[in-house]
């Protein structure tokens, strides 16, 4: 998902909102609400991103599909209505989180493996993060079976490389020295 200058701008503006009105949390659940029902139907981010489909009709949709949203999330559904801007709606979600987060003092760490993370290996990786990060950390699940087994740790900007693939590659290039 390409974040861009003006999803980063709405989901400020939409903090601010719900930061003023002391509802950040019940926001922020609309939010991600809002992302994995987007991530997890084609249709629906088909349906927001269409030029033919008009504002309107977009505005009825989410109204329904989003019903019980907050009185801020709905405010945001009307600006995107008036600018015509419903493509953007998942990227904004998305940033609001990682601004809600922030705010929070929450970090997220991606951990790729092999396969899906275990309870022992989630521990493990807690564990390892703990010794380089105080903040209050989320856990994000990437699978990528090219990496053989082990995990790749990324917080912020540092990685920590554990994976099986990585050691091989070293190994290539300790032999062809």
């Amino acid at each position: 998902m390409v974040m861009s200058r003006a999803a980063i701008r709405y989901a400020k503006a939409i903090l601010e909102t719900a930061v003023s009105s002391g509802n950040t949390v019940k926001v922020n659940d609309d939010m991600l609400s809002i992302v994995a029902s987007v991530a997890g139907s084609a249709e629906l981010s088909e349906f927001l991103s269409s030029p033919i489909i008009s504002s309107e009709l977009k505005m009825s949709a989410l109204s329904e599909v989003f019903a019980a949203v907050q009185p801020e999330t709905k405010s945001l559904f009307r600006l995107l209505q008036e600018n015509k801007r419903f493509e953007i709606l998942a990227a904004i979600a998305s940033q609001f989180n990682l601004l809600f987060d922030e705010m929070n003092g929450v970090q997220v760490a991606k951990v790729t493996t092999a396969f899906p993370i275990t309870a022992d290996l989630e521990s493990k990786v807690l564990a390892k993060i703990a010794t380089i990060s105080n903040k209050k950390i989320t856990i994000e699940n990437i699978v990528d079976s090219s990496i053989i087994g082990g995990f790749i740790l990324r917080i912020g900007d540092n990685q920590y490389n554990a994976s099986v693939a990585n050691r091989l590659q070293e190994l290539r290039r300790e032999f062809s020295n």
